[in-house]
């Protein structure tokens, strides 16, 4: 069984709805100091907001989004918001391709758009993609995995949590499968069970965005099961 702490290490919590302010992301930061959860996201202007209150909170990592929640957003201002997130001190970025051109056919667009993104990032920053595989069918979940794995991003995440659907395990572990060593897997959206992320953890998925509640009750159940 993974320890509590193990645990937290590979869990992203965030406050990136419309009404999160200062006062939510002060409070995520107290639980990861309490947790040691690996990363906290929030949304672009608080990115500035966020570097000091981490500063002195060794191995929390500060993340940002680009194009977020639609990823329709134009490539243009896809590239200012990055440059903004890199000056603001973010340390990893997750990225909503462009689904819609995607779906469209449109795969070099969506394709050209993460290579630059990701290359602006360079090693500075980690870069994990966004496909929203529940608006995917399995046959354009593995084509999307494909594509972000040529565009040299270090993960591919299955969703952003804003589009109805549960936990998708099985079709997470398509993706796990498919990927295998060439780039690693974020899961996000509906994972709500201590069962849900042990089922994701035994399938290889290297890193898992929880909401800050769930993600807090799987930790102290863990903790407890190790007293």
């Amino acid at each position: 069984m993974i320890t509590a702490l193990d645990a937290a290490r590979i869990i992203d919590i965030s406050a990136v709805r419309t009404h999160h302010g200062r006062k939510d992301i002060e409070e995520l930061v107290g639980y990861a100091k309490k947790y040691r959860f690996i990363n906290i996201h929030v949304l672009s202007c608080w990115i500035s907001t966020l570097v000091p209150l981490l500063a002195d909170v060794e191995g929390v990592f500060v993340g940002g989004q680009v194009g977020f929640p639609s990823g329709a957003h134009t490539t243009e201002t896809k590239i200012c918001e990055t440059r903004q997130l890199i000056e603001d001190g973010v340390q990893e970025m997750d990225i909503v391709m462009n689904v819609g051109k995607f779906k469209s056919g449109e795969r070099e667009y969506a394709l050209d758009e993460l290579s630059s993104i990701v290359a602006l990032a360079g090693a500075r920053v980690k870069t994990k993609v966004i496909i929203e595989i529940n608006v995917l069918s399995d046959d354009e979940m593995i084509d999307a995995c494909e594509l972000v794995k040529k565009s040299g991003a270090d993960y591919v995440k299955s969703g952003t949590g804003w589009i109805p659907g549960g936990a998708n395990i099985e079709r997470i572990k398509k993706m796990k499968e498919y990927c295998g060593p060439d780039i690693k897997v974020k899961a996000a959206g509906g994972i709500r069970s201590l069962e849900d992320f042990m089922s994701l953890y035994e399938i290889g998925v290297d890193r898992m965005g929880i909401n800050t509640i769930s993600a807090i009750e799987i930790i102290e159940t863990l903790a407890g099961m190790e007293a």
